[in-house]
């Protein structure tokens, strides 16, 4: 359920806020552990974020950053969400972090339980790889489902690598950036229906998890 909406006028303010607010979680979870968990999500909403939070400064060497999914494309493909992290995020003060990819490695699966889930969302009503019409759409929402699948959709492009539902629920804190004013009428849509499968990021925003919301125009 969303229990925070943070609006903004542009990209840029957005950006600045969500990774000073960002690296406040992270700070927050070190104190507790000796390791933090951030997942965060590919596509072309976040770079800016990304830009923004790899200049914050914290204990970035104990922090382990992954995505919440993958396309399956090497690296070296426009296309790699990892390539993007790794340009964009893992960069300046954020360069000490380590880097989890999902493509081609398995164990990623076994992450512990991640800090702070960045999702974004499609016109489409996906979110992570939770496309509408996906092969294993059903058990990637299941409460059984494994935490790392791969994925399949007509929406989708390439086939992807997916972390499940239940693995994105049993993060500490989960934040849906999104940008546009189609994106704000996507999000109303799926506030005001109950099909999962029809728009799968209502399985996030129905589950009782608390959703902070970042949009800008």
């Amino acid at each position: 359920m969303i229990t925070g909406q943070h609006h903004f006028a542009g990209a840029d303010a957005l950006a600045r806020m969500l990774a000073v607010n960002v690296a406040a979680s992270l700070r927050q979870a070190l104190a507790g552990a000796q390791r933090a968990t951030l997942a965060v999500s590919g596509g072309t909403t976040p770079q800016k974020f990304f830009e923004a939070l790899s200049k914050q400064k914290l204990d970035w060497a104990q922090v382990t950053v992954t995505l919440v999914d993958e396309r399956q494309v090497p690296e070296t493909s426009d296309r790699s969400n990892a390539r993007l992290v790794k340009a964009a995020l893992i960069q300046n003060e954020a360069a000490a972090a380590r880097f989890v990819p999902l493509f081609q490695n398995p164990t990623a699966a076994a992450l512990p339980d991640f800090d702070v889930v960045i999702l974004g969302m499609g016109n489409d009503g996906h979110t992570a790889s939770f496309f509408p019409g996906g092969d294993r759409l059903a058990e990637a929402l299941s409460p059984t489902a494994p935490p790392l699948l791969a994925i399949s959709a007509p929406g989708a492009g390439e086939p992807r690598l997916t972390f499940s539902l239940r693995k994105l629920l049993a993060a500490k804190e989960i934040i849906l950036h999104i940008q546009g004013a189609d994106k704000a009428a996507t999000l109303e849509k799926a506030q005001a229906g109950n099909d999962v499968l029809e728009m799968p990021v209502r399985s996030v925003l129905q589950s009782g998890h608390q959703v902070e919301t970042y949009w800008c125009p």
